[in-house]
């Protein structure tokens, strides 16, 4: 759509919806901005876009903002069901978001990857492993800067690298040239209401591929896999979409060998791309993080960056020298013998699973934070296996202690520090969480926030809670 002299609205002033805004503007588009919070808790947004030709409506949204409007676009984290959507829908107004019009628009060549998990590592290591062996890469979209801001510094030849997320494909009618989809669990149900609506987001990426684009699908996965061996994907039930997947399909596996892709061959990481000899990058032992899942994003990430021209010995480089993304599973520090580790971004329970899966030592976890409506069953029995004190915090404390104590474990209201820690502890937020577990952990133990619900009961989003966590820690 040509923008110059169009109409348009953004919903939404986070992150993306002033990215939005601002690249609007710059397509010389009639801008106008609406947030259902009031102008003094959007300081920081507004001022990012001060001086511009923008038009604001702030502390609702009036349906009123349709009248007249070419184009409605979408911040993040706003939902596709509320009135002012919906209303554009039964008028015929087009919808798009950030990461929409970056595809449209993008002369770099897109690479797009999404999951439930590991899509920011994954993105992240395919942005490492291309600066690596000298290819340029540009990584943003769901993380980092959004690369509608970028656009200007994108060019013919070099590849964007886009994680992107459920609530962005949600509004896709194309696909890019290259896609990954690392995995499809539950997750955001408490946005999308039923997994088949979330996994027919998650299946935008691949819906409009054709057979001179490339896919990359996670082989262990339930529902990846078996899109990646029948060529077809079914997101769920009826009425959910089902379509043939018509691009050239890589598999990525810890269990089994691919005919092509990368997997797990004892303990050698092995990648096999047509028209190339079969390379091993390296061995599971010398690779910096940790967790069996993070080895599956560092094969995802190798199968991307090779389709992307890079060789094996760059894969390599990286896979033994990165030590992870901040928020996820990161090294906070050593105190007194005990490590102390960030796992901010575990916002569903089988995240924070991943994580308990991916220490030997005995683990005191904190969790909690706010219910997505998702099963704590697989939650509960990995905590009655792997963890030794169960420290929970926020919305979700008293529907996580219901399930856990269904796998039999005890429950002690805030006690003062005992010596020897309870099963499980209930504490009023983060701060008297991390307080608790200080005086729990004893040398050799892990105190872990791995939370498993959102961070939306107290803080702006998983990062402001684990840089709150990181500092609590280092103030210890």
């Amino acid at each position: 759509m040509e923008l110059k002299d169009r109409r348009v609205l953004v919903v939404g002033l986070a992150r993306q919806g002033t990215a939005l805004a601002r690249f609007l503007v710059g397509e010389g588009a009639q801008v106008t901005v609406t947030d259902i919070q009031p102008a003094q808790a959007l300081a920081a947004s507004l001022a990012a876009l001060e001086g511009l030709p923008i038009r604001t409506a702030l502390g609702g949204h009036p349906l009123s903002l349709l009248d007249d409007t070419d184009l409605v676009c979408l911040s993040g984290g706003v939902p596709t069901n509320i009135p002012l959507v919906a209303e554009a829908r039964r008028r015929g107004i087009a919808l798009s978001n950030d990461a929409l019009l970056t595809l449209e628009r993008s002369p770099a060549t897109v690479m797009g990857i999404t999951g439930s998990s590991g899509k920011t590592t994954t993105a992240t290591l395919v942005g490492l492993i291309l600066q690596e062996a000298g290819i340029p890469a540009h990584v943003g979209g769901n993380i980092g800067t959004p690369l509608i801001d970028r656009l200007d510094e994108l060019q013919p030849g070099q590849w964007a690298v886009m994680e992107l997320s459920s609530f962005q494909l949600e509004l896709f009618d194309r696909s890019p040239p290259v896609a990954a989809v690392t995995n499809v669990t539950p997750n955001h149900l408490d946005r999308h209401g039923t997994m088949a609506a979330y996994s027919a987001a998650k299946a935008n990426i691949l819906r409009w591929q054709t057979a001179d684009d490339v896919c990359v699908l996670g082989a262990d996965d339930r529902v990846t896999g078996q899109w990646l061996r029948r060529g077809r994907v079914g997101a769920g039930p009826r009425p959910a979409p089902t379509f043939p997947i018509r691009a050239q399909r890589f598999g990525f596996s810890l269990q089994e060998e691919m005919a092509a892709g990368a997997f797990l061959r004892g303990e050698d990481l092995v990648l096999r791309l047509p028209g190339q000899p079969e390379a091993v990058i390296c061995r599971r032992e010398s690779i910096r993080l940790r967790g069996r899942h993070n080895v599956a994003n560092l094969l995802a990430a190798c199968i991307l960056a090779g389709i992307a021209g890079a060789p094996p010995e760059a894969m390599a480089r990286v896979a033994v020298s990165f030590e992870g993304v901040e928020h996820r599973l990161e090294v906070v520090r050593v105190l007194n013998g005990v490590l102390w580790v960030n796992d901010s971004i575990a916002t569903s329970p089988e995240r924070a699973v991943a994580a308990i899966q991916s220490f030997d030592e005995p683990i005191v976890l904190l969790a909690g934070g706010r219910d997505k409506k998702l099963p704590w069953d697989e939650f509960a029995r990995w905590v009655h296996r792997r963890v030794k004190c169960l420290v929970l915090f926020g919305e979700a404390a008293a529907l996580i202690e219901e399930v856990v104590r269904g796998y039999g474990l005890g429950v002690k209201e805030k006690p003062s520090p005992p010596p020897h820690p309870p099963a499980l502890i209930r504490c009023a937020d983060l701060q008297e969480a991390v307080d608790m577990a200080y005086h729990i952990a004893e040398p050799g133990d892990v105190v872990l926030l791995a939370p498993g619900g959102t961070s939306f009961d107290a803080y702006r989003d998983f990062v402001a809670r684990g840089e709150h966590f990181r500092a609590l820690v280092q103030a210890l």
